[in-house]
Order: structure tokens, then sequence, then C-alpha cells
């Protein structure tokens, strides 16, 4: 679902209000921006060739769940895989898998037609070259995967240690990550697809063994940015929202940044001295492109 520049529902204003901050900061278009509706999880990600032509969709449990501060560190990060040419590297192992899955599908097919042709001694080359492109297939399918997962994790480090220079804070990004871990619905996405994907996200679309796994684990990352974080914290965390899970907007109305609070100037991403959003976070009087 597409987010119109001139929308005032609360929380998609308050989401182009910070798309159109992080853009300043990075010194890039703002890309067109879009909301995943049937999504309950907390997630993200960026899509494109360029800065010129990107893309940038949330979750509607991003929207719900995090805070203006939080909303801000997930939007920054992935402007920072816009940046720094993450979305290429993306598309280009997206298709290197599909290459590599073609062959297996392929010796599939000849396998099949060597089925077919029974006892026919003209089969068994047939039969064979496919069982050979269906082995090398697989195989590679399982190379490709480990390899699109170890440089996926490498390339979250760099986009959340990006995020932390747009912002210039780290408490919005791990408060993101910390309700990624404590809410039930973490980062998981109901879409039957998220493997194929799951590197171009913000969290892990889909729990994984450790090698496949596209993100480094949560209290890794969390740690990275807050040493004197504890990962018992989450636990906590899950227990306290378990039942209740937290309110963006609520946590925003308790700070005066959201609807019920007086206006407030919230300013550009702390401490990057570029021109902010002003006071409108559920008007439509947003910054203009």
């Amino acid at each position: 679902m597409p987010v119109p520049d001139d929308t005032t529902d609360p929380q998609l204003r308050r989401l182009r209000n910070v798309v159109e901050e992080i853009a300043i900061a990075s010194g890039t278009p703002v890309p067109d921006l879009y909301v995943l509706p049937n999504e309950p999880g907390i997630n993200a990600f960026a899509a494109g060739w360029s800065p010129a032509n990107a893309a940038v969709a949330v979750t509607r449990g991003t929207l719900e769940r995090l805070n203006r501060d939080e909303l801000q560190g997930v939007i920054a990060h992935e402007f920072s895989h816009v940046v720094n040419g993450d979305m290429r590297l993306n598309i280009r192992l997206i298709g290197l898998l599909a290459g590599i899955v073609g062959l297996a599908v392929v010796g599939r097919i000849l396998l099949a037609g060597g089925g077919r042709s029974g006892r026919n001694n003209n089969a068994a080359p047939l039969v064979l070259v496919g069982l050979a492109a269906l082995i090398a297939g697989y195989i590679g399918v399982v190379a490709g995967r480990l390899i699109k997962a170890a440089v996926s994790r490498q390339r979250e480090y760099l986009a959340d240690a990006s995020a932390v220079q747009y912002t210039r804070q780290t408490e919005g990004l791990t408060g993101a990550l910390k309700k990624i871990g404590g809410i039930p619905t973490g980062s998981n996405l109901r879409s039957g697809k998220v493997d194929d994907v799951s590197h171009m996200l913000f969290g892990e679309g889909r729990r994984l063994s450790s090698l496949l796994a596209t993100h480094p684990p949560l209290p890794e990352r969390i740690r990275t940015l807050d040493p004197t974080f504890d990962p018992a914290e989450l636990d906590r965390l899950r227990n306290r929202w378990s039942d209740n899970p937290p309110s963006g907007l609520a946590e925003d109305e308790a700070l005066g940044l959201g609807p019920g609070g007086p206006p407030t100037d919230t300013g550009p991403p702390r401490g990057s001295g570029t021109a902010g959003t002003g006071s409108g976070e559920t008007g439509g009087d947003g910054p203009q492109r």
C-alpha cells in the first residue's frame, strides 16, 4: 500500500516525516514509500537499483509498535542500505540464486524426460546430464545461501553503524531491536517467500539456523550498539509485552510528540544539523520534498 504525500493518518504522517528527515540527513532523494498492512511483525526493507529509484516499505507492526525515535532508527538503517549500494548487491544475490535454482530445475526436467524414454539407450546420456545438473544445482543452492547469509550479516552491521551516523543516537535503533525481541510476533513475516528476500529485511523474516541466518543474533546486534546491554532484558520484555504489546504512538504522546500532546518542534535527527520536520506529526503540514 503506497503512502500518499498528503496523508493525515497519524501513523502514516509520522512515517513520512521521518523518511523525509532521514533523506535530508543522508543526502538522498525521498524514496517511494509503502506499508505492508497485513504484517504484524516489526520489519522493513529497501528496494531499487539506485537512490534515484529506491523504495522503502515497512510493516504495520513497525508503525504500531515503534515510537518516533525507534522508527527513525529503522528508516535510517534502510537508507544506509540505499547509500551503501546494498540494494544492487541484494538484487545480484537474488539473480545468482535464481540461476542456480534454474540449473536444478533443468536437471529435474532432463531426468523426467530420460525416465519417460524407458529402456531407450539414447536416453542414458540425457539422464546422466540431468543428474549432474540436478546435483550441481542443489549443491549450488546450499552454497549460494550460505554465501548470501554471510555477506548479509556483515552488511547489517554496516547498516546499523550508518543508521547511528544519520540519527546521531543509538537509543532508537536499540529500542526497535529490543521490541523485536520482546513482542510475540518479533520480526516474522507471513509471506511464503521470505527465504528469498530475507537478506533485504531489517530483521529476520523467519527463524533460521545460525549458518543460514541473514542477520546477526539479536543480542549481539544490540550489544554492538550498547555494550552495557544484558540479554536477560529481552526475557523481561517478553513477559511484560506478552499480553499487552507496546504502542508507539502512545509512547510519543507521553513525550508530547503525538495526538493529544502540545505542538513540539521535533527537529532533525539528533545532532545532524539538518532541517527537521517541524511540529506536525499528525497533520498534513509535514516537510516538503
